[in-house]
């Protein structure tokens, strides 16, 4: 609409233009004709040369000679100059309004201007409205793009839970029939990319009603009761179409548990919830208005937002499996070129991958394809796009790096994927490497892990060891005083696994089966000090068992540093070639 809009005004800019080219042309035209003095005039009537004289509002008047010769001359303005013109047998053309060529530029110069001043106006006028308006919103109806299903592979689960939802759109007396009301909302919630959003299109595709798709940060503003009224707004429009499906994505924008304080929390954020709140209670049940919503943080939302009668489905949209990775995997290549790709390998090394990122997956390795014009999408060009998804692009120019960071850098990644084999043989290292690369990693090793729904103690703290293998590895080697911050990552990612293993999986001893995110207000210093301690301990335990592990395979620590200053990069099959000659391990 704004881009019609816009076409509109470039008219009367267009016409106002071309008029005031017309103006000049004219006056131009005029200022070159010969000029003769009212004496020179009333010579040439004396003398009976004159055929025409037009006179009109303008202070010159057109004289025309017999030989056709034209000319200006000064306009007296006498009321008997046309009787004495006419009484020598002069024709005489008069108008009390300026000529023809000057008059209709004129004209539409005005006319342009008004349409303009009065285009500005509306704008102005509009555009305070349109602050509340649903209008300012990415509202939409039914996509072009046929959503269904069938265009989103894996989450059967979900998809079961939301074919309800789809018939009661379809057939609203079926279930009238039984006295089952539509659920009012539904709430998809999950981690980032498993397909929330394209869900809730799939629904209004095989219902075939309008979609209306809008974020939760739409609704937030400066000033207080725009995103209330944004949101009456989105329901007014809904609703005139007699079934719709409303999406609100990231609802925790306005969705976040009221703050209790004094204050009242955000007045601008409470007034848009409560207004959804009284939206959603107020359509009745035969409206077929179904407001879906998706979020990645359940437990942030208002408890008055989740109860029955406002979202009364919770439908969980989780990472897939493996077999619904293949499906994904399989609906993505469905229009690539591919050759020899071995799809159920892929599913397996993608483990814990959300749908988003299988896409972009995918969309890596079609790019590669194509940059090495090769005819066909191949494991080759599938296995770089891995490496680019999980540790980014490999620097082209390595030559500022210094044997001695070579050194290290071989050395911190052998330590991981030794302590990776020996601690855990099930997770295969697929790839080794001392190649910088574009997300400021200095070497990376890539590990498969197994699907799990649950990971126990024991798991989490050979994770943990994994982790620390590099650090361990630099300081057995090179000796304490000569640790880089090369395990900065490594160590990041240590703490936040034993500080949830402590505080809120109940696998410490200081708080034991407590959780500590619930208990905030009732913790004093000397138990967050226990906490800090316990990690401390558990973090130094378990390091020096890495150290141990590594002296006691010195000689196999040694052969892989050495293959990864060799070769930059090594695979499985060449760890497994190395542990097979060792004797000792």
């Amino acid at each position: 609409m704004n881009k019609i809009k816009n076409k509109y005004i470039l008219i009367p800019i267009f016409a106002a233009l071309l008029s005031l080219i017309a103006l000049v042309f004219t006056n131009h035209k005029t200022n070159t004709m010969d000029y003769k003095s009212y004496p020179e005039f009333l010579n040439d009537t004396t003398n009976s040369i004159v055929t025409t004289v037009e006179v009109t509002a303008s202070q010159k008047i057109n004289v025309t000679l017999k030989d056709g010769t034209k000319y200006l001359t000064d306009n007296p303005n006498s009321i008997t100059l046309k009787e004495e013109l006419l009484s020598k047998g002069i024709e005489v053309r008069s108008s009390a309004t300026m000529p023809a060529s000057q008059r209709v530029p004129v004209t539409i110069l005005g006319l342009s201007l008004l349409s303009l001043l009065i285009m500005a106006m509306r704008n102005s006028s509009l555009s305070g409205n349109k602050i509340t308006s649903i209008e300012a919103l990415d509202g939409q109806g039914i996509a072009k793009e046929k959503f269904s299903f069938a265009s989103v592979a894996g989450n059967e689960e979900a998809k079961e839970s939301l074919n309800d939802i789809v018939d009661f759109l379809k057939n609203p007396d079926k279930y009238a029939s039984y006295g089952a009301r539509m659920p009012k909302g539904v709430i998809l919630y999950g981690d980032p990319g498993t397909g929330k959003t394209l869900l809730a299109k799939a629904v209004a595709g095989e219902a075939g009603v309008p979609f209306y798709a809008v974020s939760g940060s739409d609704f937030v503003q400066v000033y207080v009761g725009v995103g209330a009224g944004r949101i009456r707004s989105l329901f007014k429009k809904a609703k005139t179409q007699g079934k719709a499906v409303i999406f609100i994505d990231e609802i925790d924008a306005i969705g976040k548990q009221r703050d209790s304080g004094k204050n009242g929390g955000s007045d601008e954020r409470d007034q848009t919830l409560n207004a959804l709140l009284t939206e959603m209670s107020g359509f009745s049940e035969s409206s077929g208005i179904v407001v879906m919503a998706a979020t990645n943080r359940l437990d942030m939302l208002d408890s008055a937002l989740l109860r029955p009668g406002r979202f009364d489905r919770h439908i969980e949209v989780s990472l897939p499996d493996i077999a619904a990775r293949e499906k994904i995997l399989n609906l993505h290549l469905n229009n690539k070129p591919i050759k020899d790709v071995d799809i159920k390998d892929l599913a397996h090394k993608t483990a814990y991958f959300s749908g988003a990122k299988l896409e972009s997956l995918t969309n890596e390795a079609a790019i590669i394809a194509c940059k090495d014009n090769s005819q066909f999408i191949t494991n080759e060009h599938f296995d770089k796009a891995y490496s680019i998804v999980l540790a980014g692009y490999e620097k082209i120019e390595r030559s500022s790096l210094s044997e001695e960071d070579r050194k290290i850098t071989a050395y911190h990644e052998a330590g991981h994927a030794l302590v990776s084999m020996l601690k855990l043989p099930e997770e295969k290292v697929s790839k080794v490497t001392i190649i910088p690369t574009s997300k400021g990693a200095g070497g990376y090793t890539l590990s498969l892990p197994k699907d799990s729904s649950y990971q126990n103690l024991d798991y989490l703290k050979r994770r943990i060891m994994v982790l620390l293998g590099g650090r361990a590895a630099e300081e057995v080697v090179f000796g304490k005083e000569k640790v880089t911050t090369g395990a900065f990552s490594d160590l990041k990612h240590t703490t936040n696994m034993i500080n949830n293993m402590i505080t809120e999986y109940g696998m410490g001893k200081s708080l034991g089966l407590l959780r500590l995110s619930e208990m905030n207000s009732l913790t004093s210093n000397s138990d967050i000090s226990n906490v800090i301690e316990e990690c401390k301990v558990t973090v130094d335990e378990l390091y020096h068992l890495v150290k141990t592990l590594l002296l006691e395979n010195m000689e196999l620590l040694e052969s892989i540093a050495a293959a990864l200053i060799d070769k930059e990069t090594i695979n499985n099959q060449d760890l497994v070639e190395l542990l097979n000659t060792k004797v000792a391990v």
